[in-house]
């Protein structure tokens, strides 16, 4: 799924330009990247939930040299779906 999915089912869904609803995709993902970096979080009802987890420092190889690599600590956004979401799919 990309934003210009989503700008079109709202282009459709509210009967909008598609400049308009390019502009909605547009701040329906920044409300939500937002909303995981001052919370750590983001449940969706019946979709899911996003959460922030921490990543630890680690030795990695390059694929193509195959000498070891170090990779810094950082952050990454795991995903649980919600019941509702699983019994659907």
């Amino acid at each position: 799924m990309s934003k210009a999915f989503i700008a079109a089912v709202l282009q459709d869904s509210l009967a909008c330009t598609g400049v308009a609803a390019g502009k909605a995709a547009d701040d329906l993902v920044g409300a939500i990247v937002a909303e995981l970096k001052q919370e750590g979080g983001f449940t969706l009802p019946s979709f899911g939930t996003f959460t922030v987890h921490k990543t630890k420092a680690r030795k990695a190889l390059n694929p193509r040299t195959g000498e070891p690599v170090k990779v810094k600590a950082g952050k990454t956004v795991r995903f649980k779906a919600s019941p509702v979401l699983k019994k659907a799919v």
